[in-house]
């Protein structure tokens, strides 16, 4: 996927969600990943065209693991004249040795969300995105579905009233494998996940099964973020189309 491509793709979610506004402080959750690191280029791409004015920032939530080196992302950063804050946390001890978790991926991404959303407030930061794309919608839709008996998944934009913060997904019209094509065109310094059970969750088995069920019935993946759009769920925006 080339850069242009990955920006008329932002552009369309962030337009059809109404998800910038004049003014607006936007920061980025930077894991390391492949994904938070395309959306860093996407939102510093279209920082230089799109109408609405906005500041730009990155925060990194250090959940501890001491094998992570984010000195790449740093300089990445500073090369595109991003401000860019890593914020020390003790998540995976707590997590792997205080709690000894078995299935911690709800907690930590609890625990995770809530140290990036407060750190980025007190940064002075009135919006926070996240970098969750197409795949990840459908996945989500699917755990809910099987694990929750309800028909769910992330909305486009969500202000989280408690903390006068508000939560956008500038990557949602992204498929994962256009994120894994940019990555390698564009060399992106990916920091390596250290969680000791990445690979063996829920959301790798919603993973598989998306895939699984888009080869047998081609097309499926689609027709599913199809149903998402327009199911109506609780909590989403209205969606504002736009012609170009």
């Amino acid at each position: 996927m080339t850069l242009q491509k990955l920006l008329r793709y932002t552009r369309k979610a962030v337009d059809e969600y109404a998800m910038i506004s004049k003014g607006d402080k936007i920061a980025v959750g930077i894991s390391g990943g492949k994904d938070s690191l395309t959306l860093l280029y996407a939102l510093h791409g279209l920082r230089r065209f799109y109408p609405e004015r906005f500041e730009l920032g990155a925060v990194t939530v250090d959940l501890g693991y001491s094998e992570c080196d984010f000195r790449p992302v740093a300089k990445l950063a500073e090369e595109l004249e991003i401000p860019y804050e890593i914020v020390k946390t003790d998540i995976a001890h707590i997590l792997f040795e205080e709690r000894k978790e078995k299935n911690p991926c709800a907690l930590c991404a609890k625990m995770r969300k809530g140290a990036l959303n407060q750190a980025v407030k007190k940064m002075g930061y009135n919006k926070v995105a996240y970098a969750h794309h197409k795949d990840d919608i459908v996945e989500t839709m699917l755990l809910s579905l099987l694990f929750e008996g309800r028909f769910y998944s992330f909305s486009p934009k969500t202000y989280l009233d408690r903390m006068d913060l508000t939560v956008i997904r500038p990557m949602l019209f992204v498929e994962e494998a256009e994120v894994i094509g940019f990555k390698n065109k564009y060399k992106l310094p990916v920091v390596t996940s250290r969680c000791p059970i990445d690979g063996y969750t829920k959301r790798q088995y919603a993973k598989e099964l998306v895939k699984s069920l888009n080869q047998e019935h081609p097309g499926a993946k689609q027709r599913m973020f199809t149903a998402i759009l327009n199911g109506k769920i609780e909590g989403w925006p209205k969606r504002i189309p736009h012609k170009r």
